[in-house]
């Protein structure tokens, strides 16, 4: 069975990460999340072993990031990984951001993701057994409810 979600090692905030107003700064939130992912895309045969191997990437097209709480030197993170939908060339998927210890939700990150021919940069079909993978993987995430975050749209509510 695949987990639903899939949970990423946890790391803690580094005092490099800490900016003026005393907390993890903004950014910093994105290189939680991009480690979580690295994990992820290794255990779907498709991180930096794949693109030695095989010649292919994932490449980040849009990224969309919700800070909801904050976060000090040393505290643990967590961070989940949910499939929301896939194709042949491109992967959409949700992270949680959570205190490991206190358990609150932290941040979210909702990103697409295009497969890449490195040979040619271009964009490809990702091989037949990472698909299959997805769609394994779709079919488990798929009766988790949808995070409140997915799909928003940067705008002033009025």
């Amino acid at each position: 069975m695949i987990p639903a979600p899939i949970t990423c090692p946890e790391m803690n905030v580094l005092e490099d990460w800490i900016d003026y107003n005393g907390h993890m700064n903004m950014a910093f939130y994105h290189v939680v999340f991009d480690k979580s992912l690295d994990t992820v895309y290794d255990d779907l045969g498709i991180g930096a072993a794949y693109v030695e191997t095989e010649g292919g990437s994932l490449f980040t097209l849009e990224v969309h990031v919700n800070y909801l709480q904050e976060v000090a030197l040393g505290d643990p993170l967590r961070v989940t990984w949910r499939l929301l939908d896939f194709d042949a060339k491109r992967i959409h998927f949700f992270e949680e951001m959570y205190h490991a210890d206190e358990g609150f939700l932290v941040a979210t990150s909702e990103q697409m993701a295009m497969h890449i021919d490195m040979n040619t940069r271009r964009s490809s079909s990702l091989p037949d057994r990472v698909q299959e993978t997805l769609a394994k993987i779709l079919r488990q995430h798929s009766e988790l409810a949808l995070p409140p975050q997915a799909g928003n749209a940067i705008r002033i509510r009025r």
